[in-house]
């Protein structure tokens, strides 16, 4: 069976998909597909079925179309049935001389001869095909920009949602994504984070957000090159939009100050993120893994004169300030100390001096080192090697000098002569010590029986008595250790 065609080209189409790809940034394939869906809707609403209906595009070198045209495929038969598939030779023959029966010939169409109906039907086809087209086409343009900074202008309110004009897009600022404290007029510049992407009906939105911590990353990524190149790394934000931002940061290089990077010279940087911020206030405060220095550092800009580790399991903490400091530590409506807990993961109580004297410290500071002293995750400090923050130089010195254990450094401080350990070297080790290692006294058994089961009036008289948990010295007037809180009864003997 041969396929024969009729040629005749129709261009009229042909300019406008050359429009569509130029104007509208669409692939060659996409119009193609649109146009071609187009003309078999229009095609089977004309003639009840589009299963012989054929498009054929001729493309220039670039695989851009410059020729469509739409054909009926027909059957060439000797008596027609169906004149939709079918044709007769006879006038199959008028069209192109050397048809056979049995062939099928392909036989231009002119969609402009269609009814209104038709023609209706074709061009929201093509629409829609289109539409679906250039929303995939941004669609897979813009899902990468989600978690990035884009800029565009306000366009309308309504119903306090913000519209923006994104160019090729519309963006969305929702209400709850808003800095409360930010007003905007027609046509202002918004620079926003995109926090999602929606296809919707109407096309593609972006979500977009102003109150974000990650609005104020990418901000000082674009501020900061030490933080963009990773020098400097921001541990954690903690922000509430429109009032204040708290920023950790820190450096693995000794050399870099990371909370000086990111202020400027003369404040420069942080002022162009507080700028673009519409003057929130901004706290960028060092990272430390201790919790007390890091608690003491999260409540800036107050001064802490120290902080108190009230539960380390609980993450409670007391901080304690001059009088002076207290209404900066805690915050107007207690936004500064709100903040600071975030920042740290901490429940930070803040009290003054005054406060502070009220409370009974000692027994907390006693509870504390009882925790300590029986926690199971206790690492015990027997040599000099072992302390945290200790020389390695002098360790050595000391270990080849025959002091290496801790007890002998300590039973030994005065005289310890080492070449080249010095004064100063060896003042800085018992520094160490006193405040990684607590020395507990080992009791005998008699001494502990004596402690936990009582002893004769005459015995009391001449015999001391200790713990049996820590070995502090005990009077049989006492429940609890002194040292260590633990609690004990005396018995007499029953004999």
């Amino acid at each position: 069976m041969a396929r024969k065609k009729v040629q005749e080209k129709t261009s009229s189409m042909a300019e406008a998909i050359k429009e569509l790809i130029e104007e509208r940034g669409l692939s060659p394939e996409a119009v193609k597909l649109a146009v071609e869906n187009m003309l078999k809707a229009a095609y089977k609403r004309a003639h009840g079925t589009n299963e012989n209906a054929v498009v054929v595009f001729e493309e220039d070198e670039n695989g851009i179309p410059t020729e469509v045209t739409l054909y009926s495929r027909k059957e060439v038969v000797d008596g027609v049935y169906d004149p939709v598939m079918e044709i007769e030779l006879e006038e199959a023959r008028q069209l192109s001389p050397d048809c056979e029966e049995g062939d099928e010939l392909d036989i231009p169409e002119d969609p402009k001869s269609y009814d209104r109906s038709a023609v209706s039907t074709g061009k929201q086809s093509g629409h829609q095909g289109l539409n679906e087209s250039i929303k995939s086409n941004l669609y897979n343009e813009y899902k990468d920009k989600v978690g990035g900074i884009i800029i565009g202008y306000f366009q309308r309110e309504r119903n306090g949602t913000i519209y923006v004009d994104l160019g090729k897009v519309e963006g969305v600022l929702p209400v709850k994504y808003q800095s409360p404290r930010e007003k905007y007029e027609k046509g202002e510049r918004i620079r926003a984070l995109v926090v999602d992407i929606s296809n919707t009906s109407n096309g593609i939105q972006l979500i977009l957000s102003r109150s974000a911590p990650e609005l104020v990353r990418s901000i000082l990524e674009a501020e900061v090159p030490e933080v963009l190149d990773g020098t400097v790394e921001i541990n954690k934000i903690v922000r509430e939009a429109g009032y204040r931002t708290k920023i950790a940061v820190s450096s693995a290089r000794e050399d870099i100050d990371p909370v000086g990077a990111c202020v400027g010279l003369k404040g420069v940087r942080i002022q162009n993120v507080i700028h673009e911020l519409l003057g929130e206030k901004i706290d960028v405060l060092r990272w430390d893994p201790d919790p007390t220095t890091f608690i003491k550092n999260a409540l800036s800009p107050a001064e802490v004169s120290r902080v108190i580790i009230l539960d380390q399991d609980k993450k409670q903490a007391l901080a304690i300030v001059q009088d002076s400091q207290f209404s900066l530590a805690i915050g107007k409506q207690g936004l500064n100390v709100r903040l600071a807990n975030r920042l740290c993961d901490w429940n930070i109580d803040v009290k003054t001096e005054e406060q502070a004297a009220e409370l009974d410290l000692s027994e907390i500071a006693t509870r504390q080192n009882a925790q300590s002293l029986f926690n199971d995750d206790y690492e015990e400090i027997t040599t000099i090697a072992e302390l945290p923050g200790v020389d390695e130089r002098v360790a050595t010195l000391l270990k080849e000098a025959g002091i290496e254990d801790v007890q002998k450094f300590v039973d030994n401080y005065e005289s310890i002569n080492v070449e080249g350990v010095s004064k100063e070297d060896l003042e800085k080790v018992n520094e160490i010590i006193n405040q990684n290692v607590e020395f507990v006294e080992e009791n005998s058994g008699q001494d502990a029986a004596k402690a936990s089961e009582g002893a004769s009036a005459d015995e009391a008289d001449s015999e001391e008595y200790h713990c049996p948990e820590c070995g502090a010295v005990i009077t049989l007037d006492m429940t609890h250790c002194p040292k260590c809180g633990v609690e004990f009864e005396f018995k007499e003997d029953e004999e």
